[in-house]
């Protein structure tokens, strides 16, 4: 983990409907919460998860609920790449 709190993204990808539904700049948007350790509308348990990953190298995972609809981003536990994607596209 870097020393302000944040992590690699590795290589962005984005699903086809997160492009469609909330554009280029949408999920730049979403990225930036997701890597400053905002994850969004996730419960406790997965949180303390998120938390835990970024000390041990595991997967990290946002949810954020928007107007648009609910979406997803995924990190890779080796920082490879991060993927934005609907719920549906899993």
């Amino acid at each position: 983990m870097n020393p302000n709190g944040r992590f690699e993204l590795g290589r962005i990808v984005a699903t086809p409907g997160a492009l469609a539904t909330f554009g280029h700049d949408g999920c730049f948007s979403l990225l930036a919460r997701h890597r400053s350790c905002d994850w969004g509308d996730l419960d406790g348990h997965d949180r303390r998860a998120n938390e835990r990953a970024l000390r041990d190298s595991a997967r990290l995972f946002s949810a954020y609920d928007t107007q648009a609809g609910r979406v997803w981003i995924i990190t890779e536990a080796d920082r490879s790449s991060t993927c934005v994607l609907l719920p549906s596209e899993y």
